[in-house]
């Protein structure tokens, strides 16, 4: 299905001491339950063939890993179905605002870990709902907010995901293709840490700069 051949372009692959680290943010699995959608996407199960397809060594998920705060019997299926596809690989995930009860479900595997936040060789993780921790770092990945931009397609304004980056922060965009997303401007005010932020730099993928955006605050 060609709708879901663009998980690439909305997440992050580089070498890391764990090996090859597979990085993206939001999936908000099970969002059927809560959006009322009434066809099931199983997106879930393309997402993991796209991780599979990869074959990383190790895979960080910037929060919000579910879509429903709560823990209901259908995502809590989906989740496990999910983690049993990933039980070859180290996993990371850094709690987001919509995980609430998520550790019911990765207890039962122990190549899964849940934190607040991650530090891999001077890099941060974090979801991005919380002020980022006290902590040194040189740069930071981040979600929670699912920014986009308009950009102009022969004429007609369209909305694209994008990448936010302020300062030593990175926000990456929602890696769920049915999540279009906030505008930029509005997105950086969701997050504590980049509150203050008076202009961020943004790329749509495949990795075109879109130039600087100043923020009204």
């Amino acid at each position: 299905m060609a709708f879901f051949e663009d998980f690439s372009l909305y997440s992050l692959e580089f070498e890391t001491s764990l090996g090859k680290t597979l990085i993206f943010a939001d999936p908000h699995l099970g969002f059927e339950i809560a959006k009322g959608v009434r066809i099931r996407s199983r997106l879930e199960e393309k997402l993991a063939n796209f991780i599979k397809s990869k074959n990383p060594d190790a895979i960080i998920i910037l929060g919000d890993i579910k879509e429903e705060i709560g823990l209901s019997s259908f995502t809590r299926k989906i989740l496990m179905s999910f983690f049993l596809e990933l039980k070859d690989y180290i996993v990371i995930i850094t709690k987001g605002n919509h995980d609430g009860r998520i550790e019911e479900v990765t207890k039962n595997f122990d190549n899964i870990n849940v934190v607040e936040y991650y530090l891999l060789d001077d890099v941060l993780f974090f979801h991005g709902h919380k002020v980022a921790p006290p902590i040194e770092f040189k740069i930071a990945f981040l979600g929670h907010a699912h920014p986009v931009i308009y950009v102009n397609v022969k004429g007609i304004k369209k909305k694209a995901k994008c990448f936010i980056k302020a300062g030593r922060y990175v926000v990456l965009p929602t890696i769920n293709p049915f999540y279009e997303g906030i505008e930029t401007k509005q997105a950086i005010k969701m997050i504590p840490t980049l509150k203050e932020v008076k202009t961020v730099d943004v790329v749509i993928p495949p990795g075109i700069y879109l130039g600087q955006y100043t923020i009204d605050i």
